[in-house]
């Protein structure tokens, strides 16, 4: 086993964890010490020459160069980190996987002090210390929680008897093995964690949190047998009684016929206000999960483990819950967030290839939204994270992709619940994507796939309107062609597409409003005249080469 010590600057990491090493006779690493050795300067020295970019690429080049290690063992090396080095989420992916990871903390104010008696710290270099500490400390807690945390205010000393705790206990702690968890966050709209392979853990700290005497496990077939009842076996080991609700596969679930069902099948089992339901599912069942827990006696308490990509990046986070009608998609729902939601990427191993690929639609959304670094993941490993090779989920691109598009929903989301201003920039792609939607039944083609085709049309009714910048769409149009999505004909009647756009939910003052790239992030318009609609449903219909994908 290895020792990772992760915190702000000032925590003690190097003191400590050179006299803990020390201690038991293994090797001590300080990265930043390493930075310097290979750099053959001073940190500071390199903030002025190469700046934070440069400092931050010699950062990543250290943490790869430690190499991979075994969770078992006796302990065998200790690593101290810069406190920047887990911003970056490929390091934490390199440096969290097979390791204990301890967080020393702090409050600001002390660590202030202590850096004035030492030495200069760029971040640091002429601003007031303790408003920049407060400030980093708030921007990386979530990539600090997911280790032990230890009071750093007790000195070398106390830091190491700490240390020594969490090593003594590493070999009967439950949360060890293979499990990783990359970040944790307590938001205003739930706790949010990510890992892979840590669903498990992470399930049954939220139900231990909520102090859930049950748990009632609300599923489909398919993700039932593939993870709940595994999570759910670990639930029970962990004391808690689960009871099991099964609603049908997709979009199948949205419908007020089964949520009537779901709702006496809770009134059967005598559900009360603080039996939490677990949704173990893709978007629809966890949109129909979500309902069903709005519902069930004005609200009870929700926690989401999203099991497909398009979940996990997406319809998992941020309270929104709905059915569908005939007339057209999520138009019956209701805001409730949920207390917690499990992302562990590792369930994403048995999702087929077309389901992939259809998420990465979401996430060409939100690389759309501005997000340059998301743009650039998926214009590289994109195609390998849609055919779901192995080597996309070994060098960390997955665990990144799902991070920055959950985390961009989760920022767009805590400054608009409810969908009063801010919040409808998620819907790019979505005025036509639903509409396409509700014109197929809601049968043959993925939500990510219509919002694929819904995101050429949005580039079509930018470039009539002088929005989106020419190169901005060939981009995006470049993007998804790299991705295979939304390149074929739709056999959909346009008339139909029409009518089921007249209902959607993103109308104001009777008007649709369009959400447009522009050349940084977008512009929401609500004058888009007739013509130029009907010429971007062509975009939307028929891109590409002749040969229908979806059959009315």
């Amino acid at each position: 086993m290895e020792l990772v010590l992760v915190g702000l600057p000032g925590s003690g990491k190097s003191a400590a964890g050179r006299r803990f090493a020390a201690h038991h006779g293994v090797p001590f690493v300080d990265l930043d010490d390493e930075i310097e050795r290979h750099a053959g300067r001073p940190i500071p020295v390199i903030f002025d020459e190469e700046g934070e970019a440069g400092f931050r690429a010699r950062e990543t080049a250290a943490i790869a160069a430690l190499g991979p290690t075994r969770s078992e063992g006796p302990l065998a090396r200790v690593i101290a980190t810069g406190g920047g080095a887990v911003i970056a989420p490929r390091n934490r992916w390199r440096l969290y996987r097979g390791r204990r990871v301890a967080w020393l903390d702090a409050p600001p104010e002390v660590l202030a002090q202590r850096l004035r008696r030492g030495a200069g710290r760029p971040l640091l270099a002429g601003r007031d210390p303790i408003g920049v500490l407060r400030e980093l400390r708030a921007s990386r807690l979530r990539w600090y929680a997911p280790g032990m945390r230890v009071n750093a205010l007790a000195g070398t000393p106390g830091v190491v008897e700490a240390l020594e705790r969490i090593v003594g206990t590493a070999a009967n702690d439950a949360t060890g093995g293979p499990g990783v968890t990359l970040l944790r966050a307590e938001t205003p709209i739930g706790q949010i964690s990510l890992g892979h392979g840590d669903a498990a853990a992470a399930l049954l700290d939220a139900l231990g949190r909520l102090e859930a005497r049950r748990a009632i496990a609300v599923s489909e077939p398919r993700a039932w047998g593939l993870h709940g009842e595994r999570l759910a076996t670990a639930i029970r080991a962990g004391g808690i009684p689960v009871e099991t609700i099964l609603l049908p596969r997709g979009e199948a679930a949205k419908r007020l016929r089964v949520l009537e069902r779901a709702w006496r099948e809770l009134a059967r089992l005598r559900a009360e206000r603080g039996d939490p339901i677990v949704a173990i599912g893709g978007g629809a069942l966890g949109d129909a999960a979500g309902f069903a827990a709005a519902g069930w006696l004005r609200g009870v308490p929700l926690v989401h483990v999203p099991t497909t990509l398009v979940a996990q990046i997406d319809s998992a986070i941020g309270g929104k819950s709905a059915v569908d009608l005939p007339e057209g998609k999520n138009l019956v729902g209701a805001f409730h967030q949920p207390q917690a939601v499990v992302v562990d990427t590792g369930l994403l191993a048995t999702l087929p290839v077309r389901h992939r690929r259809a998420a990465l639609g979401e996430a060409a959304k939100y690389a759309a939204l501005g997000d340059e670094a998301l743009f650039a993941l998926l214009e590289a490993d994109g195609a390998a994270i849609a055919r779901g090779d192995g080597a996309a989920t070994e060098s960390g691109a997955l665990a990144e992709l799902v991070e920055r598009c959950a985390w961009a929903k989760v920022e767009v989301v805590t400054r608009d619940e409810r969908e009063q201003a801010g919040r409808v920039v998620l819907n790019l792609g979505h005025s036509v994507g639903h509409g396409l939607e509700a014109a197929a039944g809601f049968r043959g083609i993925l939500h990510g796939e219509a919002v694929a085709h819904g995101l050429r049309a949005a580039c079509a009714v930018g470039l009539a309107l002088g929005v989106t910048p020419g190169d901005r769409a060939e981009r995006i149009g470049r993007l998804l062609d790299r991705l295979g999505l939304a390149t074929r004909p739709l056999a959909l009647d346009r008339g139909a597409v029409r009518a089921a756009m007249a209902t959607d939910k993103k109308h104001q003052g009777g008007t649709l409003r369009w959400v447009l790239p522009a050349e940084t992030g977008v512009v929401v318009r609500s004058d888009v005249p007739g013509d130029v609609v009907e010429r971007a449903l062509d975009d939307a219909l028929t891109p590409g080469a002749p040969g229908a994908e979806v059959a009315p």
